[in-house]
C-alpha cells in the first residue's frame, strides 16, 4: 500500500464441513455442509470432524483461485475494495483489504484494544482468537521465515519467543504484532464459474495495535493481505506449497463495484505486458516512458538528449488516486483543462484540485495515456480521473511535490486509474500488464495441469452479507419442517 489504504478474496464459508476423498487424499470430490454450532459442548467431536475435513482437503493441488471482490474505487466513496476470506478450524470469515503494494497478511487480533467492532459501510468486524483455531500456532523468533523477513538473525532472541511484525504504510498509518500460522481457506476453480473449497497454511500478522488511518471507522476492515512480489506475501507462500502459479489477476469494477480477482494462467483475454523493474521492494514497478493527453505528448524532457527519462512507476491496488511528481502533474492538469479559458482551479478538503462543470465530462475533456516499455499503454478517460465533489469536479491526479524529475521521484498509479481494466500480474515472468475490459464479465483461466480452461465470473460482496441465509440452510430447514408435519 502505497498512500492511501484502499482495496482485494473469497466467496462465502459456513462454520462447519465434512468432505470425501478417497484413500491417498490426492483429489477433493465432495463436501457437504453440516447446520451445527461451532463447538456445541462436544469439544473432542468437533475436533475429529474438524480435522477430518481439513485433512480431507489439505493435499488438493489448486491451480486457480476465485477471489470474491466487494468495494468500489471511487475518491467519492471512500475509495477500498475488499475480500472476504476464511480462517482457521473450524474457518471463520474475516473482510480484508488485499494490496498489492505491501507483502505480508495480517488480521485483527482478540487482545487488540483499539481495534474497531464496525467498519466499512456498517460491517461487523471479527478479532482473530488463535486460541479458537484447532490448526493455528505462533512463529516463534528462532525460525527461518522469521529470520529472512527481518534479513538476518534476530538480536536477543529465546527460545519459544514469538516473531514480531511491524508494518508501515506511507499515509503514516501502522500495524503491528507477532506471527501466526493457520489455515486459509478460498475457492478453487472447479468448472465454468463453479468452485470448491480448498485451503493452505499461511504464515500472517496477529494485529495487536493499529494507528492513524486503520482507526478510521469509514474504511476499517479486520486486516489487509498483501500480495506483493516477496517470499512472505500470500500468493508466493500459497505457491511455495505448490497450490498455486505466481500469477494473479484483477479487474476493479469502478462502475458496479466488487469486479474479478483470480490466481492462475489468464488465456483470455489477451494482454500485452512489460518487464518489472528488478529491486527490493513489495512493489510491482515499471518504467514509463511517455505520457499524452489527447492527441499531444506531454514536452518532458528531462536529460541532454531530449528525451523523456524513465520514470518508475508503481502499479498498486491498495492506493485510490494517483500521483505524480510535481514536474508532471503541473503540465498534465494544465493540458486537460487548456481547452476551458477562464476556468477557475480551487483547493478543496486542502487535497483535491477542483472546478465547476456541467457538461459531459468525456466530451469535455481529453483521455490520459501513459506509455511503458514493450509498447504497453494505458489509456485514462476523464471519467477515471476526475469525479464529483459536493458541486464539482475534482482531479484524481495528486501532486506529491518536487520541481524537478529526480531518480527517487515515481508515479503511483491506484484503483481510479486502474478500474474497469483486467490487470495481470505474472511473477512466474517477472511481467506485468494490462487491458481495457467490462470487469462485470468474465474471464478465462486455464489449469496447467490438465489443460482445461475454466471461466471465472465478477462478484460483488454487499457489506449485509453477513444477513444472508445460505440456501443450503434453509433447504435443510424446509426438510425438518416438513418431517415435523408428517410425525
Amino acid at each position: 500500500m502505497s498512500i492511501i489504504p484502499s482495496l482485494l478474496i473469497t466467496s462465502l464459508f459456513i462454520s462447519s464441513l465434512t468432505c470425501t476423498s478417497n484413500p491417498d487424499h490426492d483429489h477433493f470430490n465432495g463436501a457437504v455442509f453440516n447446520v451445527m454450532s461451532k463447538f456445541n459442548g462436544r469439544k473432542k467431536a468437533v475436533l475429529l470432524s474438524d480435522l477430518k475435513a481439513h485433512d480431507s482437503i489439505r493435499h488438493f493441488h489448486v491451480l486457480a483461485v476465485d477471489i470474491g471482490l466487494g468495494g468500489i474505487g471511487r475518491p467519492n466513496a471512500v475509495g477500498l475494495y475488499y475480500a472476504k476470506i476464511g480462517i482457521g478450524t473450524p474457518p471463520r470469515d474475516y473482510y480484508v483489504q488485499v494490496d498489492t503494494g505491501s507483502d505480508i497478511m495480517w488480521i485483527n487480533c482478540a487482545h487488540c484494544q483499539t481495534c474497531l467492532k464496525k467498519g466499512y459501510h456498517g460491517l461487523d468486524l471479527t478479532l482473530y482468537n488463535p486460541n479458537e483455531s484447532l490448526t493455528s500456532a505462533r512463529v516463534t523468533c528462532d525460525q527461518k521465515f522469521c529470520a529472512d523477513i527481518n534479513q538476518g538473525t534476530v538480536g536477543g532472541c529465546r527460545p519459544n519467543v514469538s516473531c514480531m511484525f511491524t508494518e508501515n504504510y506511507e499515509d503514516g498509518s501502522g500495524s503491528l504484532g507477532y506471527f501466526i500460522r493457520d489455515v486459509v481457506q478460498y475457492d478453487s476453480v472447479s468448472g465454468d464459474l463453479e468452485t470448491k473449497l480448498a485451503n493452505g497454511s499461511v504464515i500472517f500478522g496477529c494485529g495487536a495495535s493499529q494507528s492513524g488511518n486503520l482507526l478510521n471507522s469509514k474504511d476499517a476492515l479486520d486486516g489487509i493481505i498483501g500480495f506483493g512480489k516477496s517470499n512472505a506475501s500470500v500468493i508466493s507462500q500459497l505457491a511455495s506449497n505448490g497450490k498455486v502459479k505466481k500469477m494473479f489477476t484483477h479487474c476493479l469494477d469502478g462502475v458496479n463495484g466488487g469486479g474479478i480477482f483470480a490466481i492462475g494462467h489468464v488465456v483470455q483475454p489477451k494482454v500485452n505486458s512489460t518487464r518489472l523493474i528488478q529491486d527490493q521492494s513489495a512493489n510491482y514497478s515499471v518504467n514509463m516512458t511517455g505520457i499524452k493527453v489527447g492527441t499531444e505528448f506531454l514536452n518532458l524532457i528531462t536529460d541532454p538528449y531530449g528525451k523523456m527519462k524513465k520514470t518508475k512507476t508503481v502499479i498498486d491496488s491498495g492506493t485510490t488516486l494517483a500521483y505524480l511528481p510535481e514536474v508532471i502533474y503541473k503540465p498534465l492538469v494544465n493540458k486537460i483543462v487548456a481547452g476551458h479559458s477562464g476556468m477557475r482551479l480551487r483547493l478543496l478538503q486542502d487535497q483535491y484540485t477542483c472546478f465547476e462543470y456541467s457538461g459531459s465530462v468525456d466530451d469535455g475533456f481529453p483521455a490520459v495515456t501513459f506509455y511503458f516499455e514493450n509498447s504497453l499503454f494505458l489509456k485514462v478517460y476523464p471519467r477515471d480521473y476526475l469525479f464529483p465533489l459536493d458541486e464539482f469536479l475534482c482531479f484524481g491526479w495528486q501532486n506529491i511535490g518536487r520541481d524537478s524529475l529526480s531518480s527517487k521521484d515515481r508515479i503511483i498509479l491506484g484503483d481510479l486509474v486502474l478500474s474497469n481494466k483486467l490487470v495481470l500480474y505474472d511473477l512466474e515472468n517477472q511481467t506485468i500488464g494490462w487491458t481495457e475490459y467490462n470487469c462485470s464479465s468474465s474471464i478465462a483461466l486455464k489449469d496447467e495441469i490438465t489443460g482445461v480452461v475454466h471461466l471465472v465470473g465478477s462478484h460483488m460482496i454487499s457489506s449485509a452479507c453477513n444477513l444472508i441465509i445460505h440456501k443450503d440452510i434453509i433447504f435443510l430447514l424446509l426438510i425438518v419442517l416438513l418431517n415435523l408435519t408428517n410425525l
